[in-house]
C-alpha cells in the first residue's frame, strides 16, 4: 500500500443524508449453504422496501462475481478476499444511507466477523441474517445442479461437502427456510427493522 494516500473525510454526515432519506443505513448479511434461499429471500426483501420507497439495493453473487470479483476464484484465500471487498462496498453503500442486502454464503465465521468489524468501526449498523436450511433440503433442491457435480468430484472445495460451512453463533435473525416460506421469511426482516427504527 503506498504511503502517499490518505482518507479525506468529507462534509457531509451519515446523519445527514439519513435525515434527507428519512432512513437509516445498514447493512442485511445474509449468510447460509448454497440453495438455502438466500438471494430468492434478498430479492423479494429489497422488492418489499422499494414497495415501501426505501434506498436498498443487493449485492449477490450475479452482480459482484461478474464484475468487481471476476479476478477472484473459488478457493480459500479467494473466499476471503472476496468476503472482504464485500463487507468494504457494503460498508459504503451503508454509509450513503442505502439498506444494504447482501446474499453470499459467506462460509467462514472470521470472514463475517471482519465485515461486522468494517461498520462497527464506522458506527455502522450491521445485522447477520443465517439462512438455514438442512444439508439434505438444500441437496434435493440443488437448482444449478452444483451439489450433483460435487458428490461427482467434478467441483472442488464446494461448501456443505469439500469445504466447511461455520454457522453463526448468535444472528441477530435466524430463518429456517425448510420452515418458512419467502414471503414470511421477508416479514421477518421487515418486522426487525421496524422494531429497530430503521424503517417506519
Amino acid at each position: 500500500m503506498s504511503s502517499n494516500i490518505y482518507f479525506h473525510s468529507g462534509s457531509v454526515t451519515s446523519a445527514e443524508r439519513n435525515d434527507l432519506l428519512r432512513q437509516k443505513g445498514i447493512t442485511i448479511w445474509l449468510t447460509g449453504l448454497s440453495a438455502s434461499g438466500k438471494s430468492t429471500i434478498a430479492c423479494a426483501l429489497e422488492q418489499h422496501l422499494l414497495h415501501l420507497h426505501k434506498f436498498a439495493y443487493r449485492l449477490d453473487g450475479d452482480n459482484v462475481r461478474f464484475g468487481l470479483n471476476k479476478d477472484l476464484g473459488f478457493d480459500e484465500k479467494s473466499r476471503n478476499e472476496n468476503i472482504r471487498r464485500i463487507g468494504e462496498v457494503s460498508k459504503l453503500f451503508t454509509d450513503s444511507g442505502c439498506i444494504t442486502i447482501t446474499a453470499f454464503i459467506s462460509p467462514y465465521r472470521a470472514d463475517r466477523d471482519l465485515a461486522r468489524a468494517l461498520h462497527q468501526q464506522s458506527s455502522l449498523p450491521f445485522i447477520e441474517v443465517f439462512i438455514d436450511a438442512p444439508l439434505q433440503v438444500v441437496e434435493a433442491r440443488d437448482p444449478k445442479g452444483l451439489y450433483k457435480k460435487a458428490r461427482s468430484g467434478e467441483i472442488k472445495e464446494f461448501t456443505g461437502i469439500s469445504a466447511p460451512y461455520e454457522p453463526p453463533v448468535s444472528p441477530e435473525i435466524h430463518i429456517k427456510t425448510d420452515q418458512v416460506e419467502v414471503a414470511e421469511a421477508v416479514r421477518i426482516i421487515a418486522d426487525y427493522l421496524t422494531e429497530n427504527h430503521y424503517i417506519s
